[in-house]
């Protein structure tokens, strides 16, 4: 019976299990801002069929972050998320003009060099870092998750110089991947795509990466700011190098 509210191709048992990792990848995501929407990408990417994974993966995460950020948003740097909205309409502009016409393995190398850049390499004051920088990241990450879907590390990557507090930076973070998000959903609608036939399964991963959202949230708490920052910059690597690997083929 519960067959008919799930996509031709996904039984239930998968369905049980995506749900499952969507309250997983939501909890490490709160509380450590990235690896839980790159997470999710994989699964998806077992599980459902090529041509869907970016946009579902889109509508996923755009329900998950809407409820990060509900839960963090008291610790959101509102200015820094209008900066990077402002980059982000173009980008997403861009993204679905040329979606089809930019080699997947470039933007992967690049997005897999910055990075490892921003988690390692020294970086020197830049004047207007948390103004023109944020517009011109959030532009070109919008425009790279029409293509590659997971951005959030590059977005957290983007922010880090930023040297915010642990739960601004996450908080921040969320809100940012909210509207790009938002944008690619929106996006891949007006393309064409219909997300009918996925709404029911999207919507059991919402609530449980809700769920997943509270109880992360809470380890951020508790958890010291030195330890958050070497667990951010481990994660970030793992990412890059990952990218570099999926580029090389």
């Amino acid at each position: 019976m519960l067959d008919a509210f799930l996509p031709n191709g996904v039984p239930l048992a998968l369905a049980l299990l995506l749900i499952a990792i969507s309250f997983l990848t939501s909890a490490f995501t709160a509380a450590f801002g990235i690896g839980g929407g790159t997470a999710m990408l994989g699964a998806l990417a077992g599980a459902v069929p090529p041509g869907v994974i970016i946009a579902v993966h889109g509508l996923v995460q755009l329900g998950s972050n809407v409820g990060r950020t509900y839960v963090q948003r008291a610790h959101a740097l509102w200015p820094l998320v209008a900066r990077f909205a402002a980059g982000s309409l173009v980008g997403v502009v861009l993204g679905a003009l040329f979606v089809v016409a930019v080699p997947e393995r470039l933007l992967l190398a690049l997005l897999g060099l910055f990075i490892l850049a921003m988690a390692w390499v020294p970086k020197p004051r830049i004047p207007g870092l948390a103004s023109t920088g944020l517009i011109v990241g959030g532009g070109l990450s919008t425009f790279i998750t029409m293509f590659v879907g997971a951005t959030g590390p590059f977005v957290q990557a983007l922010l880090l110089p930023l040297k915010l507090e642990k739960r601004q930076l996450i908080a921040t973070h969320a809100a940012c991947t909210t509207l790009q998000h938002l944008l690619k959903v929106l996006a891949f609608g007006l393309l064409g795509f219909s997300f009918a036939d996925w709404l029911p399964l999207v919507a059991a991963m919402i609530l449980s990466g809700f769920v997943g959202t509270v109880a992360g949230t809470r380890l951020l708490e508790k958890l010291p700011e030195r330890w958050f920052q070497i667990t951010i910059k481990i994660a970030l690597t793992v990412v890059g190098l990952d990218l570099l690997r999926r580029a090389a083929g």
